[in-house]
């Protein structure tokens, strides 16, 4: 069952954008990970297979509804007391499971490190909410259950920087083919239910407004996208077909897609 958590966070004291990068935010959520099962730490800090998990980059707190794309490079600090979230999704049960001891037990006076800042974590949300879309909670038989058999509109954006692998490159366009198959490869690895014989050939752009980001930190820089991109499911299908694309497109709000998605980029939505 996949998990879209969002924490909600206050700085004890300055935040340096140094510090606001993917791999302090990995290292946070092992170190959450690790106070309540230090084996499970050690073994997501050693894995290199494809994880369990996903990481937005950290966002300051605003009045009314979470902006479409999110912020994800700081050239100033983010000063004490401001009230910032951060998302965590866990996609398998176990992985969850394991953590129940965290979410349950969790004390809004401790402090935890994020590089030399001290923050605290105040609330965690865990279901759906008016003005904060990134949380919710859905089990994947409950998503496929309730994909549209007849929808043909799909439209998604790209709140962080999002690139894909394609042979020993990486490209920054979200075709149909890029990212499908990421969120077909992630539906397979954790959901249970099989798609047989899937197609994306009837899958079409039909609107972008996209842009070209990079995201870097002291050791590494990626270009990746960000962005609105619709595509539209053409052609005569059968509504099953049609259904497991719905249901795709609805996982990506848990799964991400394409490359570092456990250090914040390929955070993706659908939208109406």
């Amino acid at each position: 069952m996949p998990h879209s958590l969002v924490l909600n966070l206050l700085p004890l004291s300055p935040i340096y954008p140094n510090y606001l990068t993917g791999r302090h935010f990995h290292a946070l959520f092992l170190t959450l990970v690790s106070s309540v099962d230090p084996e499970l730490g050690a073994m997501l800090h050693n894995s290199t297979m494809n994880k369990a998990f996903t990481l937005s980059p950290l966002q300051i707190q605003k009045q009314g509804i979470v902006k479409q794309t999110l912020q994800w490079e700081y050239t100033r600090e983010i000063k004490p007391g401001v009230p910032c979230w951060w998302r965590i999704s866990l996609l398998d049960d176990e992985l969850f499971g394991r953590l129940t001891k965290l979410w349950l037990n969790l004390n809004p006076e401790q402090p935890w490190h994020l590089g030399s800042a001290d923050l605290k974590i105040t609330s965690i949300l865990g279901t759906k909410q008016s003005i904060q879309p990134w949380a919710n909670a859905c089990s994947y038989e409950q998503l496929y259950e309730e994909a549209s058999e007849t929808e043909r509109a799909i439209n998604l954006v790209f709140s962080s920087p999002t690139a894909f692998r394609q042979g020993k490159y990486d490209t920054a366009l979200p075709t149909q083919e890029t990212v499908f198959n990421s969120l077909l490869s992630r539906w397979r690895k954790y959901s249970g239910i099989e798609f047989e014989e899937i197609n994306f050939d009837p899958v079409f752009p039909s609107y972008f407004d996209i842009k070209t980001a990079i995201t870097k930190d002291s050791r590494s820089k990626f270009i990746g996208c960000v962005g609105a991109m619709g595509y539209r499911i053409l052609g005569d299908l059968e509504p099953i077909q049609i259904k497991q694309l719905n249901a795709l497109a609805d996982f990506a709000l848990y799964c991400g897609v394409g490359r570092k998605t456990t250090m914040g980029m390929g955070m993706v939505r659908r939208v109406s």
